[in-house]
């Protein structure tokens, strides 16, 4: 469109790249408005160093440490948001009511600093005051010991360490419950459920040497730039090496266009960068399942035409299910294919031509992927995209899932799962004593509409923002209030601790970054990265407070008064944590010599069996899939309705926000935006600037989010993006893949109205 935009305030053009001088520019001015400037540099000098701490960032491994710092702009936010020198101290919690914290942004809340003091909700007062531990933990105790265990949920976050996850899974295992809603429900699960499906496990097959050895990266549904910053210097290296770097994304993501390292002197000293993409799609939100049909449609075509384009062997010795994925192939129309994925035939046979030259792909995806209904179908789509040319199981090549929180995967490896296997359960049983519960429990979607209709009575989470972090907050946030107990373990206040029940206790615990002293002396706790390496974490700094305790410490504090008949010796155990770590072994096949491979530098790869191509499925074989059909919201669509990605900006990690900018976009100061496509706003009568509600889209919904601002933005054509959370109001909750029971982030059909004439232009 030709014509000029009028100034919209917080909304301007970010020309440079990602990374460089503006990344070095964040990393300072988070550290300024953080931290001691003294302490600063060390603490981040030690960030995913041996003997350092790991970030509690994201997930992406380390590799050789070749350079002085191992951080990224995004973990140094997490660093020094966490290492803050601000103080949440009784004082100011007595100044300042529940009611009235209430009332602040997620960002000012988490803004205050780091919590001091153990806490319970004084009703009479509207405030929280300081409880001692032990009093606490005898009431949590009396509590449950009067619900039925089914009647509590226990979240986990993915920043929880191996020892306090399997803690954690330990004491409500014994208490009777395997309710574990935890993040990834709301994130991977699709991968969970989908690729064990396929390849008989729930975690990615490459390491960070494989993309030294790669010959093309197809890269589908994140943005690394903000979501997994680590990742950039992979990247980086890939295209100064030429090795293609396909994209699928509906927004054009800065960081998958241009990075500038900044650990690169030449790129640094001449304003340079790097192009990452060598070709950029930008597939319609919920169109990712019509683009990878389409890539395999046309490699079975030349496979047809010509031969030698599937890897035929492979496929027979280590493959079912071929003639049923070809034939519903065969059976999916360009037509169909091009409306929903908004892409065209010719550029998807680009695809599929460069994907039959490479002899060793990697294909990486995020949650654009999974957080659809039908997000365990588009994982198990890339499977077999992989598995036609024997892309699982060799140097260079394999299934990337992209996990967020730095330890969300190892949460799950120890027994965070609300579907527990039997073989499980039984080595539980043989090492404890105790008949842990076989019935499945809840996920997080369960677990709320358990809150909402009443039959969930407690909630205990380990971290996290839990009521932030899910769909429809409208009925959510309500059903806290109705609690009979809500215990939240963390290191900041956030929206979810203030939603408080009957009775509410907060737990400060402590960081990544601090130094954990037990009994036996200092201790590390462990966690796995996206690539299945286990290796120690360990801080340093002096404790925000003396009264914080360390989250096995306090998992171990509740266990104790909740059970009095336990076999278990909670409080020896977390005297040293190489005691947990002997339990972890003797439970969960994989960790053989925990304790020993943890003090070697860099740790240990957990068994992955389809990187030897043996395939732990009840087949024995990589099994192919058959996607129903491509239209993603049928129920949804109709005149007007576009489809809504949630985003997160890139000052935020999750919940988290670090600051109301997301500069590669071009926002500045502000959170309420809708990133439009110029031509839909045209079409739809809108102008940049527009303050428009949003209203979904759905049979019976009534969600809607009011006085937002649109933004004229490089967007897929019929896809519109909001900041998550805030857009989660928008997001029913049974809106959901059936099978991972993930919500739908990523595609929710809502339509657009302005607001009135009369405050357009205000």
């Amino acid at each position: 469109m030709n014509k000029k935009r009028r100034s919209v305030p917080g909304i301007r053009h970010y020309d440079g790249p990602a990374g460089g001088w503006g990344a070095l520019k964040a990393t300072a001015i988070a550290v300024r408005t953080q931290m001691d400037t003294l302490d600063a540099p060390a603490t981040l000098l030690r960030t995913n160093q041996p003997d350092g701490f790991d970030c509690p960032g994201c997930a992406w491994p380390d590799k050789e440490h070749k350079s002085t710092f191992q951080f990224c702009e995004n973990g140094a936010k997490a660093v020094t948001w966490e290492a803050t020198s601000k103080r949440v101290t009784p004082a100011f919690l007595a100044e300042n009511s529940v009611s009235s914290l209430l009332a602040k942004s997620d960002f000012e809340l988490e803004g205050y600093g780091r919590l001091t003091h153990p806490l319970r909700y004084d009703p009479a007062s509207d405030t929280f005051r300081p409880v001692a531990w032990d009093e606490a933990f005898e009431r949590i105790g009396e509590v449950l010991r009067g619900l039925e265990p089914d009647q509590v949920e226990f979240y986990t976050s993915g920043r929880a360490s191996n020892e306090a996850a399997y803690l954690f899974q330990l004491f409500a295992r014994e208490y009777g419950t395997n309710n574990f809603p935890d993040c990834s429900n709301m994130c991977h699960e699709a991968t969970s459920v989908g690729l064990p499906r396929s390849i008989g496990i729930g975690k990615g097959t490459v390491s960070l040497d494989d993309f030294d050895k790669t010959e093309l990266v197809i890269s589908i549904g994140h943005n690394p730039g903000t979501n997994h910053p680590r990742m950039m210097g992979t990247l980086h290296e890939l295209a100064r090496r030429n090795v293609p770097i396909i994209v699928f994304n509906p927004l054009r993501e800065r960081a998958l266009e241009r990075f500038a390292d900044p650990q690169s002197v030449i790129e640094m000293a001449t304003y340079g960068s790097t192009d990452i993409a060598s070709t950029y799609f930008q597939v319609k939100a919920g169109g990712d399942a019509a683009a990878l049909k389409g890539i395999a449609k046309h490699l079975l075509e030349m496979e047809a035409e010509r031969g030698d384009v599937l890897d035929r062997a492979f496929i027979a010795e280590h493959t079912q299910g071929i003639e049923d994925f070809t034939a519903d192939i065969a059976q999916t129309r360009w037509d169909e294919i091009e409306r929903e994925s908004g892409l065209s035939q010719a550029a998807l046979k680009t695809v599929a031509e460069a994907y039959a030259k490479s002899n060793a792909t990697i294909i990486t995806y995020g949650m654009g992927i999974t957080q659809h209904n039908k997000g365990t179908a588009n994982v198990r789509l890339i499977a077999d995209l992989l598995l036609l040319r024997g892309n699982i199981g060799k140097p260079g090549a394999g299934i990337c899932p992209l996990r967020g929180h730095s330890n969300v995967q190892g949460n799950r490896t120890v027994g965070i799962s609300e579907k527990p296997t039997p073989a499980f359960l039984n080595r539980l049983k043989d090492v404890f004593g105790f008949e842990p519960p076989s019935h499945h429990g809840h996920d997080a979607v369960q677990a709320t509409q358990a809150m909402i209709d009443g039959r969930a009575k407690a909630l205990i989470c380990l971290g996290g923002n839990f009521a932030v972090a899910m769909p429809d907050h409208e009925r959510g946030f309500p059903a806290m209030g109705n609690l009979d107990l809500s215990v939240h373990v963390g290191t900041k206040l956030n929206r979810t601790h203030l939603l408080v029940g009957k009775e509410t206790f907060i737990f400060p615990c402590l960081g990544r970054t601090e130094l954990d002293v037990q009994a036996t002396g200092r201790q590390s706790i462990t966690v796995e990265d996206s690539m299945s390496m286990v290796h120690a974490s360990s801080g340093k700094l002096k404790p925000a407070s003396p009264l914080l305790r360390s989250e096995p410490a306090i998992v171990a504090g509740m266990a104790k008064a909740t059970l009095p008949e336990t076999r278990v010796d909670w409080l020896m155990l977390v005297e040293d944590y190489d005691r947990i770590r002997d339990l972890i072994e003797q439970t969960i096949p994989g960790f053989e010599n925990y304790n020993a491979r943890i003090r070697v530098p860099g740790g240990f790869r957990m068994p992955l069996p389809p990187t030897q191509r043996i395939w732990p499925t009840a087949t024995g074989k990589a099994m192919f899939s058959v996607f129903d059909g491509v239209h993603e919201n049928a129920s949804g669509e109709g005149e007007h309705v576009m489809r809504l990605i949630t985003l997160r900006s890139h000052d935020q990690y999750n919940t988290t926000i670090y600051a109301l900018d997301d500069r590669y976009r071009g926002v500045f100061g502000r959170r309420d935006v809708l990133f439009m496509n110029e031509d839909d706003m045209a079409q739809s009568g809108l102008e940049h600037g527009d303050r428009v509600d949003i209203e979904t889209a759905l049979p019976g919904s009534v969600q809607r989010l009011k006085d937002i601002t649109v933004v004229a933005y490089n967007i897929a054509p019929g896809t519109v993006g909001a900041y998550y959370p805030e857009a989660n109001v928008l997001v029913p909750l049974d809106y959901l893949d059936k099978d991972s029971g993930t919500p739908s982030y990523k595609s929710v059909p809502v339509r657009i109205t302005l607001r009135s004439k009369e405050i357009r232009m205000l």
